[in-house]
């Protein structure tokens, strides 16, 4: 029996009867929005369609190495990290700030001099764009800093790419920076996002560390799900029908409850409750094992040539040697925005132009395709949807807020509270 199946969080049993509140989906949001519920004094139960908790933030061992499900990474200044998790127990490995572009077969540091001063001559340097263009990154990231993220939310909003010229940066610093950093943490190759979303990423970035916990990205999870009462989470019950009142799954069970809250992802939440469809930003990714790391240091490498597909490469043994047996390296080549062909043949193909025969060595172990990554978020881009939908019914996710972790855990906050409220006025 896996670890996961012997947590006293999860049910050997039928889902109950009847709760309080059932909750469909154990992704961030569900997680979340059931432990404020059970803190307040709810009693709960979880229907998860799955075989484990965390949704798209779960991590899986192979070969003794640790594979998150897709390339992620936590961005500490997300604040509602900090209101529901025990930061210090995720023992988190932090990436240098900055990035290492790879071009012409060369390694360029664009640091943060703020945070690395020794990091000025370099970038200063690397051909990413002009010295205007990093003098410009620099006073972007002044404004920014200076926002508040609420305010930022309600700017003026365009495609990324557009904001990124009207703000004066030039094709190259947007193609060789730009688009493989800000293009993959937003699934985005084409920086077709709003430009609302770019500013509270990019605002994140200059605020906070960004890092690994140890034991994988599923430590999220299983630390959220471990504040549930024993026995709340149902795994392998998928909901098939979601009523005011009434939850019924594909194990033959109905669960009655006060209220129901759909905490799924946003193409199954649209299909349960009948609301306008999700669109989805698709992600790949690849991990190769190695017995030598192509760079050294923590840095996540961008593609500088602007061809793609894979946009950015991270050594996470380099960042946490906790993801790797002792004595190899773990290479994870992502493909964002990418939704079809042969990810491993292509991660190989664009990373032997950069390494070299080195790369024929490297053993695959695991591709993720994942067709939804997160939901798109094109301008205008309007967030903090209601998830209340009259009698009862609710919903949850980062489909509803932003699509980000910090956007999964805030909507499953502010979800619990709305129920919270309405379970007051009908008890």
């Amino acid at each position: 029996m896996s670890p996961l199946m012997m947590s006293a969080y999860v049910s050997a049993g039928a889902p109950p009867e009847r709760v309080d509140v059932t909750v469909v989906g154990a992704g961030l949001a569900g997680l979340v929005a059931a432990r404020v519920l059970t803190r307040a004094g709810l009693s709960v139960a979880i229907v998860e369609a799955s075989d484990g908790v965390g949704g798209r933030v779960r991590s899986d061992i192979v070969d003794g190495f640790i594979l998150d499900r897709g390339f992620q990474v936590l961005l500490t200044a997300y604040p509602e990290l900090h209101r529901h998790l025990d930061m210090r127990a995720l023992d988190l490995r932090m990436f240098e700030p900055g990035a290492l572009v790879w071009r012409d077969g060369e390694g360029h540091v664009v640091g943060d001099p703020l945070r690395r001063p020794k990091t000025v001559v370099d970038t200063a340097t690397a051909p990413i764009g002009s010295v205007l263009d990093k003098a410009r990154i620099a006073l972007l990231r002044m404004k920014l800093v200076r926002r508040d993220p609420k305010m930022l939310l309600r700017g003026d909003d365009v495609p990324t790419a557009t904001a990124l010229r009207a703000f004066g940066f030039s094709s190259a610093i947007i193609e060789r920076f730009f688009r493989p950093l800000v293009g993959g943490i937003q699934l985005d190759p084409a920086l077709g996002t709003s430009r609302r979303m770019f500013d509270i990423i990019f605002r994140t970035l200059a605020t906070g560390d960004t890092g690994v916990p140890a034991n994988g990205m599923g430590e999220i999870t299983s630390q959220l799900a471990a504040g549930l009462p024993s026995g709340s989470v149902h795994l392998n019950c998928a909901a098939t029908n979601v009523q005011p009142g009434r939850v019924t799954t594909a194990t033959g069970h109905t669960v009655s409850s006060r209220a129901v809250i759909v905490a799924t992802e946003g193409p199954a939440a649209s299909s349960l409750l009948g609301l306008p469809a999700v669109t989805s930003r698709a992600a790949g990714c690849v991990y190769f094992a190695a017995d030598v790391a192509p760079v050294a240091g923590s840095y996540i490498v961008l593609d500088g040539h602007g061809h793609g597909p894979v946009l950015n490469v991270a050594v996470m043994s380099n960042v946490a040697d906790t993801y790797a047996p002792a004595g190899r390296h773990l290479i994870a080549a992502a493909l964002p925005g990418v939704a079809e062909g042969d990810f491993e043949q292509l991660a190989r193909t664009q990373l032997r132009s950069w390494w070299g025969p080195q790369v024929d060595g490297w053993t695959t172990l695991r591709t993720y395709r994942i067709a939804h990554g997160q939901p798109g978020q094109d301008p205008p881009f309007n967030p903090k949807k209601s998830v209340e939908l009259g009698d009862g019914l609710f919903v949850c996710g980062d489909h509803r807020d932003t699509g980000s972790i910090q956007g999964a855990m805030f909507s499953g906050r502010r979800c619990a509270e709305s129920v919270l409220e309405w379970t007051t006025l009908h008890p």
